[in-house]
């Protein structure tokens, strides 16, 4: 199962539960094995809140066995450098800083840090030094947000 499939088994109980399901990392192998959930919501997210999901997903997780193997299921926050994953995160954090990488150069590089400015389905603008650049999602490698100095 990839990545994508188990995500996909996985969000409608996290979705049910009040929380978006905001990334999912699988790492799988001998003893340490680990599936790793990001979840949120606007009121932000709590101890006892993770521990709900949880309990949910391992029980999923129990019955669909969709994983081979031993792993830890962990439940988490995004953080203040949370990644952005979907054109959603984007327009939700338009104005904000953000650091990306890219697949392939665009106009000569692959790494930007600046404003986003503007996103869509299919692109988002990043203003770095003044200068806009046009990022398609498709070829963003990953995507943070820069937490600011408080």
């Amino acid at each position: 199962m990839t990545s994508d499939e188990l995500a996909a088994l996985i969000e409608p109980t996290v979705e049910r539960l009040g929380f978006e399901l905001t990334d999912l990392e699988v790492k799988l192998g001998g003893r340490n094995g680990v599936v790793r959930l990001f979840i949120d919501q606007p009121a932000g997210v709590t101890l006892d809140d993770c521990e709900k999901v949880s309990l949910a997903v391992s029980a999923l997780l129990d019955v669909e066995d969709p994983v081979p193997g031993h792993y830890d299921l962990e439940v988490s926050s995004p953080g203040l450098n949370r990644k952005l994953t979907k054109p959603e995160h984007f327009t939700r954090f338009a104005g904000e800083l953000v650091k990306v990488e890219m697949r392939f150069p665009i106009e000569g590089r692959k790494r930007f840090r600046g404003q986003i400015t503007a996103a869509d389905d299919e692109k988002i603008e990043v203003e770095v030094d003044g200068v806009r650049y046009s990022l398609p999602l498709a070829t963003i490698d990953t995507a943070r947000l820069v937490p600011v100095d408080l």
